[in-house]
């Protein structure tokens, strides 16, 4: 999974139309790529989740290519993976993947977010419009990374552990250094009397926070045929 930022997304021209793989790809583009992860998945403990996940990486017309990270927790993990439209660089899932049961076994959720590099599916940090997550054929695809540099505990039991990084730590390194938007101490204020009050727009404000304030896509995402692995998945 190969990421990139790209300079050209905010650009002033742009048009509705617009979405990430005609900013930022091409001769004219200014892309600038970060770098690649090689993951390693536990298929035989959540196959569901991980034949979905690979299903998001390969599929020719429906795939995480070309969509957001769209948040950054320093020192915890990233997010990537949003349903929504792909103008705004978020994924539309395949109208074919299958529906997850692992979200409710309990054995799924075993595994902890135990050091930097474990992917995991979000559940309790999903961000999907709950219109979205209504519908009845809503798949849950977003998925975080965790950046270290210790483990993330407040995950474990609500997030399916799939995999982990074997290649490019530094990478998850470099995307977790990222600035992001940090309200100011008044405007949480604010935010928190607006909840209080039961305005929507302080849910609509709060999505805000966290998002990185470069444009950091995933550039190129698929599946590496090894015959005979050097590397191998260890669980955490």
């Amino acid at each position: 999974m190969d990421f990139s930022i790209c300079p050209n997304y905010f650009r002033p021209d742009r048009t509705l139309s617009d979405d990430l793989s005609t900013l930022c790809s091409g001769d004219e583009a200014d892309s600038a790529p970060i770098g690649r992860l090689v993951l390693g998945l536990y298929g035989r403990l959540v196959p569901l989740t991980v034949s979905n996940f690979k299903s998001m990486c390969t599929n020719p017309n429906s795939s995480y290519k070309y969509t957001l990270v769209n948040k950054i927790f320093p020192g915890q993990y990233f997010l990537a993976g949003r349903q929504g439209r792909r103008d705004k660089g978020e994924v539309r899932p395949p109208l074919t993947l299958e529906r997850n049961t692992e979200t409710v076994d309990p054995r799924a959720f075993e595994l902890k977010h135990s050091r930097a590099g474990i992917i995991s599916l979000c559940l309790s940090e999903n961000d999907d419009d709950e219109k979205i997550k209504m519908d009845p054929d809503y798949r849950n695809v977003e998925f975080l990374i965790t950046t270290g540099p210790g483990p993330c505990p407040q995950l474990d039991n609500k997030n399916i552990v799939f995999g982990t990084v074997l290649e490019g730590l530094d990478v998850v390194t470099a995307i977790a250094s990222i600035p992001t938007y940090k309200p100011s101490e008044r405007i949480r204020q604010f935010n928190d009397l607006a909840e209080f009050l039961g305005d929507d727009r302080a849910q609509n404000a709060r999505a805000m926070w966290s998002r990185p304030l470069k444009t950091v896509y995933i550039s190129d995402c698929g599946e590496l045929k090894v015959s005979n692995p050097t590397l191998s998945p260890s669980l955490p």
